[in-house]
């Protein structure tokens, strides 16, 4: 597949109430806690700051309401964080309708695909700027 035809893709983001949102990134963040034991870890692994994980972290709890990640403080034993029975069940809910709608939208994405242009042939030929690849999004 050409590269410019794989800059084509569909995201799932869900509202949560009025100001919080799950998408792809914070999934992958409750995965990474969930995987490292660590948000720390979990941050680094994902290319965030620790500071920028807790606050993702804190908006999702915001919105649910209740804890999805118990941390323990650090110190000689060490820290460590996992994810709540909350926390499991909205990353695994969230993964389910992440396939869902990949899978009900697949064909849409690969008509959309197939009307752009290589890369290459984006800059117009009067010298237009080249433009740039849609993305798609549910709301």
């Amino acid at each position: 597949m050409a590269e410019g035809r794989e800059r084509l893709v569909a995201h799932l983001r869900v509202s949560v109430g009025a100001s919080t949102r799950l998408g792809p990134g914070k999934a992958d963040l409750l995965e990474a806690v969930g995987r490292e034991g660590s948000i720390s870890a979990a941050g680094r692994r994902l290319g965030m700051s620790y500071a920028r994980a807790w606050r993702l972290v804190n908006e999702l709890e915001e919105g649910f309401g209740r804890p999805l990640v118990q941390a323990a403080r650090g110190g000689g034993g060490g820290g460590g964080a996992r994810l709540t029975p909350l926390g499991e069940q909205v990353l695994a809910a969230y993964r389910r309708m992440q396939a869902q709608a990949e899978a009900a939208v697949a064909a849409e994405v690969a008509g959309l695909r197939a009307l752009l242009s290589p890369p290459a042939s984006r800059e117009g030929e009067a010298g237009e700027p080249a433009q740039a690849a849609p993305r798609v999004r549910w709301r």
